[in-house]
């Protein structure tokens, strides 16, 4: 079952200025989009990342997605 990225990303304005990040680090879900974006497997990013997931790295994708989808009232 897939994860749902709001139990695995969090926002607080005392770290990181509010950056998203995965919750219990200091790692902004916007790095780990950008090396997804730079064509970098899950299992690269986890090597230079150890403490991460796959499941933590997919819910960084449902995030985007989430994003990709606000619609602005008129």
């Amino acid at each position: 079952m897939p994860t749902n990225w709001k139990d695995v990303i969090t926002s607080d304005p005392a770290i990181l200025r509010g950056k998203p990040r995965i919750k219990g680090t200091r790692i902004p879900a916007s790095l780990i989009l950008g090396h997804l974006a730079a064509g970098q497997t899950p299992e690269q990013i986890i090597s230079e990342f150890p403490d991460l997931t796959r499941e933590q790295i997919a819910a960084c994708l449902e995030y985007a997605r989430a994003l990709s989808e606000f619609e602005v009232e008129v």
